[in-house]
């Protein structure tokens, strides 16, 4: 492994640095970044959930802080390890926080019907700390298993899956939201673009994540001051968001846990097949670490994120931990160790001392969202650039599933926002709503939009992205057998519905889409026959390499 910085690989008495200059751009960074998320989730339990401000400030926060602080600081601790045994002072802790999709599905599939049903919020949340319970356990187990998947996994599609994510899941909705107020979010994501990436430092050295944010701020209180309102910031909202400031530590809710196992079979459903989702996301993250220079092991890391989510669950919280997306990002920025630790601290101090509502009115999301894309950007980026070049085809193979997922969410939400409005505004009756629902799905095709392609491939998006582009690059790589194998794979995953399937199971005995696994199946079959005649089947470039090849 190469050195760097001030000390000599392998030496036990190097000392690495705690804190860096290159700290202060990752903690404002990263920091902004676990501050939009916190805000996000405190919106999702006060009104989507109808969450009292009591069960929501007084327990979840506290809870939520005590798990992210216990990660981050454990995670600072593997950088200095890692930077003691190697010598080197570029070493950075891996990010990590709540897992932002389990966020809103722990919400909306978990908590949010449980809550409708019982009409006690209390229940809602005793299942969601059953969910968190049992994902808990699937990733502490998995983090023995996590290795050996990475060690026949190609790069390529590791990272390609994990660009999926990036491009749509991180990236997009910040974009969207700055464009939707962009006379705060792109002059905010043009001082963080010419910092981050092109090397512009600010005046006495200031972090660009803390200029960005402090233009948005001036950008949207200077405009109510002339009626516009750009950021939906109010002195009333700010003044109400202090009626939450109080002192609340995290107390165990070992009862919620337990009393939550009377909603077992719904929540098992989805805790094992996003528990799976879980350990492929924490193994590529840890797979982008490696290729951006710092080598983390695996089990430990997956271990952590298990043990730091059950103590969490087991004090209150029904959010889950993960190591983020995001790595090579805060290392660009000069992230080292310190980044990781202080943001632990900054976090309880905004959970226990109920800050978060205070800033919830001080600070324009949008002002924030450009810091998320650059993230985006980098990691998208990353999966080609780490990647032999000829493994490109594979990576953008990786990359649909999660187009697709995005894509059907979006006409998901808008299905369900229209019928809503249909039910308020016009009178639509209970009893007709999947009838409407059904019949708008089924004109989709009509108008040039494929809802069913759009559902199969998506299902599953981390688990089949990975499996396709590994299918890929072994076909790149003319090893076929490997091809089949992961083709194979993909076939006993999707017939479970695991990926390409919208809930786990057998469907009825053939399969969850038998279609499609019955075609993963016969693909590896023909792998597979390829491989063991491949000897004698002469290669012949595509046409549009041979063209490009240089004349000899």
């Amino acid at each position: 492994m190469s050195t760097s910085g001030t000390g000599t690989a392998g030496t036990s008495g190097f000392k690495p640095a705690l804190w860096t200059p290159g700290d202060w751009n990752a903690l404002f960074g990263f920091g902004t970044n676990i501050l939009v998320n916190m805000l996000v989730l405190t919106g999702l339990l006060r009104f989507v959930l109808k969450m009292p401000d009591s069960l929501v400030f007084g327990r979840i926060l506290p809870a939520l802080g005590l798990m992210m602080c216990l990660s981050t600081v454990y995670y600072a601790y593997l950088a200095y390890r890692l930077a003691q045994k190697t010598g080197r002072n570029d070493v950075c802790a891996l990010p990590s926080g709540v897992s932002v999709p389990h966020m809103f599905i722990v919400t909306f599939v978990i908590m949010l019907p449980i809550t409708l049903k019982t009409g006690d919020p209390v229940k809602g949340w005793s299942a969601g700390l059953v969910w968190v319970f049992f994902q808990s356990f699937i990733l502490m187990i998995g983090g023995f298993i996590a290795p050996y998947i990475r060690k026949i996994t190609p790069r390529a599609a590791l990272l390609g899956t994990l660009a999926g994510v990036s491009v749509t899941f991180i990236s997009m909705r910040p974009a969207l939201e700055m464009y939707m107020t962009p006379q705060i979010g792109l002059v905010c994501f043009a001082i963080i673009l010419v910092s981050w990436f092109g090397g512009v430092k600010y005046p006495r050295g200031i972090p660009a994540g803390l200029v960005a944010i402090a233009a948005g701020m001036l950008i949207a209180w200077g405009s109510n001051l002339f009626g516009f309102g750009l950021g939906g910031l109010s002195l009333k909202g700010l003044s109400d968001a202090f009626a939450n400031f109080g002192f609340s530590v995290p107390l165990p809710a070992f009862g919620q846990v337990f009393s939550g196992f009377e909603f077992l079979g719904i929540i098992l459903v989805t805790a094992i097949p996003f528990g799976i989702y879980d350990l492929v996301e924490a193994m590529d993250n840890v797979e982008s670490a490696e290729a951006a220079g710092d080598e983390y092991p695996t089990t430990r890391v997956l271990t952590a994120d298990g043990v730091v989510s059950l103590i969490g669950c087991l004090m209150g919280n029904p959010f889950i931990n993960a190591v983020y997306i995001g790595h090579p990002g805060w290392k660009a920025m000069g992230g080292r160790i310190g980044y990781s630790a202080a943001t632990g601290l900054m976090v309880v101090l905004l959970s226990w001392f109920g800050i978060i509502s205070v800033l919830l009115a001080l600070v324009p999301v949008v002002a924030i969202s450009p810091i998320l894309l650059y993230i985006g950007m980098l990691i998208g980026a990353q999966a080609f650039q780490t990647a032999p070049i000829k493994h490109a085809p594979a990576i953008v193979l990786a990359l649909t599933p999660h187009l697709a997922a995005w894509a059907k969410l979006q006409i998901d939400t808008m299905l369900g926002s229209t019928i809503t409005a249909a039910q308020t505004v016009g009178g639509l009756a209970a009893d007709k709503v999947d009838a409407v629902k059904m019949a708008a799905i089924s004109a989709l095709p009509q108008q040039g939009v494929l809802y069913r392609g759009l559902e199969v491939i998506g299902g599953g998006s981390i688990l089949a992205g990975l499996v396709l582009g590994a299918i890929g690059v072994f076909v790149i790589e003319r090893d076929f057998l490997k091809a089949s194998a992961f083709a194979m794979a993909g076939a006993v995953m999707t017939y479970f519905g695991f990926m390409h399937g919208e809930a786990v199971g057998i469907g009825g005995g053939l399969g969850v889409t038998p279609g499609v696994a019955l075609a993963y199946a016969v693909m590896a079959a023909g792998l597979f026959a390829l491989a063991k005649t491949g000897a004698s089947v002469a290669y012949r470039a595509p046409p549009e390499v041979a063209a490009a090849a240089p004349a000899e």
